[in-house]
């Protein structure tokens, strides 16, 4: 009888202190916990005290590896589920290689498809967006198939993703390429059985200086306001501009608290690329295999 009180009382007690435990390691799962309405960080950055790690980081790492730097919003950052996160990520690409590529280059993605004739589907198209960090790094492709503009997006590390191509290896002058929605259609026409282009192993990333034409409105977006480098003269009336001219924000290049809230500062890169660094030269010797595969079939 003693016993079973005094193992009763432990398993209160046992409890108790689980009950008290769970909010505490809930809180840090998603990075941060509320105590008495405020919002407390948990597991602070401590940046390195080694001076040399920044200078071994390569320059193009956040670059060409940009999914592997976090998001910089401080409200979902959490180091342990992002250090889980790279691991993963490693491991994935281990089994299947994940080239070099931006915003304007010509992919070819083939995805498992249990409908599909053979199990898996191919798409060809343009990567007009990218986005997220992690394992939720996703990137957009499209191409105008039959007369109709289709888009498909894709999550990079998603398990179904059997191969990614890149066909042609280029940028463009914007950042992002959504207002080919609203292009001629030759701006976003690739054949689906398009060869790899030659490109020189070491050669730097070209630029294509390209700017398309749109079609008349209506559109998806106001692009008269989006300050777009890659697109000919909308011919707008002057009220357009006008208007665009009062949605202006000139003193954004300047707002320095603003660029640093939105990057991930380069002592903590440098300790991101310290922790995938024993990876890396196998990381690069795969891209620079993809290269290579590029070349070979527009030479024989």
């Amino acid at each position: 009888m003693v016993m079973a009180v005094v193992a009763a009382a432990a398993l209160r007690s046992s409890s108790t202190r689980l009950s008290r435990l769970l909010p505490g390691l809930c809180g840090e799962a998603w990075g941060h916990q509320a105590q008495r309405g405020a919002v407390l960080r948990v597991l602070p950055f401590i940046p390195t005290q080694d001076p040399d790690v920044i200078k071994k980081m390569p320059e193009d790492f956040r670059a060409v590896y940009p999914e592997f730097l976090p998001g910089p919003k401080p409200e979902y950052r959490n180091r342990l589920r992002e250090k889980l996160e790279r691991q993963d990520m490693l491991a994935r690409r281990s089994v299947m290689p994940i080239p070099e590529f931006y915003v304007g280059s010509i992919m070819a993605v083939t995805v498992a498809d249990p409908n599909a004739s053979g199990k898996n589907n191919r798409f060809v198209g343009i990567c007009i967006q990218r986005g997220d960090a992690g394992l939720r790094a996703w990137f957009i492709l499209r191409n105008v198939v039959d007369h109709q503009g289709v888009e498909i997006k894709y999550e990079m590390y998603s398990p179904l993703l059997q191969s990614i191509e890149v066909l042609r290896l280029e940028k463009r002058l914007d950042d992002e390429l959504l207002y080919l929605r609203d292009a001629l259609p030759i701006y976003s026409t690739f054949p689906l059985d398009m060869e790899p282009e030659v490109m020189q192993e070491g050669a730097p990333v070209p630029v294509n200086p390209i700017k398309v034409q749109l079609k008349p409105r209506p559109w998806h977006e106001r692009w008269e306001r989006k300050n777009l480098q890659g697109v000919m003269d909308l011919g707008l009336p002057e009220r357009f501009y006008k208007k665009a001219k009062l949605h202006e924000k000139p003193w954004e290049k300047y707002d320095l608290m603003k660029e640093y809230r939105a990057t991930i500062p380069e002592e903590e890169q440098a300790d991101i690329f310290r922790e995938i660094s024993p990876h890396y030269p196998l990381m690069e010797s795969t891209r620079r295999r993809g290269k290579r595969k590029r070349v070979l079939p527009s030479i024989s």
